[in-house]
């Protein structure tokens, strides 16, 4: 009798804190939006749903744990079993001022590790994001320096969460083995690849084939890519045995030169595009299983 084959985890990243309102009309940005925003993608098929939270009045990425609280709990009362994936990357950003770079200039948001962490602390997700990257991203300096990023890890397995470890580049999974060999993460690991952001690692096969190759043997891990690279690097990840995320917080059209409808016609057709290679979609009781949580 043949194998079951292996289920393929869809995370769903809603809005993110780069993409910019003034670029799609229907970005999230309220909890409310947000909230129904990640219960559209997991009826879609998503089985994880990766969350930030956005100041209502600016549109831009917000820390605030009244925002996380509130969007929580209007996607807990109506589904209670999608997989929460809280962001962590808040808070780690600086802009050096042209006067004196020793200066964070506006738009800084670098901050002790502690409050980045806070809302992971509070609400108790199964899955957070933690960064591995120290990179020029956007319009600024994303620093995750290996004793920040340690103190974030300890807190975040005391409250009982899995933190999914985001790979930007081949140096960000160098520290991610050294993290291992010292104990400071614990195996099996769960670990994202990031393919696409400027100045990050390619999205190319040869570069998600190399970082898959030194990753270890029972590492869940899955890749996606920026912007018109989301459903090629779909696909590479899935025939290469990974799993995979699509979302408005990385890409806002659907094909080449017209918007997605929401993050659930993203998710719709990422599920068709795995269907049609072969695959199915893991439940979001499916992925606790292959992620242990």
């Amino acid at each position: 009798m043949p194998k079951t084959p292996k289920k393929t985890i869809l995370t769903c990243a809603v809005t993110g804190n780069l993409t910019k309102p003034e670029q799609h009309p229907g970005l999230p940005i309220t909890p409310k939006q947000i909230a129904e925003a990640a219960l559209g993608a997991a009826k879609a098929g998503a089985a994880i749903v990766h969350l930030h939270v956005r100041d209502p009045a600016t549109g831009k990425g917000s820390m605030d744990l009244n925002l996380y609280e509130e969007m929580v709990g209007l996607i807990r009362q109506k589904n209670q079993d999608v997989i929460l994936n809280l962001t962590t990357g808040e808070g780690g950003r600086f802009i050096p001022s042209e006067d004196d770079p020793k200066i964070a200039a506006q738009g800084s948001t670098l901050c002790r590790p502690e409050l980045r962490v806070a809302h992971v602390e509070k609400l108790k997700p199964e899955i957070c994001t933690l960064d591995f990257n120290t990179m020029w991203s956007g319009e600024a300096v994303v620093i995750n320096t290996p004793r920040n990023v340690e103190i974030m890890a300890d807190r975040i397995y005391a409250a009982g969460t899995k933190p999914e470890i985001e790979l930007f580049d081949v140096g960000d999974l160098n520290m991610t083995l050294d993290f291992l060999d010292k104990g400071i993460l614990k195996a099996p690991t769960m670990m994202q690849i990031v393919m696409g952001v400027r100045y990050g690692i390619l999205p190319t096969p040869q570069s998600l084939m190399y970082l898959v190759s030194q990753i270890p043997e029972n590492t869940v891990w899955a890749a996606f890519g920026i912007g018109r690279h989301e459903f090629p690097i779909l696909a590479q990840s899935f025939l290469l045995g990974g799993h995979v995320r699509v979302g408005m917080e990385d890409n806002l059209q659907i094909r080449k030169g017209e918007l997605c409808r929401d993050n659930a016609q993203l998710v719709e057709k990422a599920a068709d595009i795995i269907d049609h290679l072969g695959g199915t979609l893991a439940t979001p009781d499916e992925a606790r299983k292959i992620l242990e949580l």
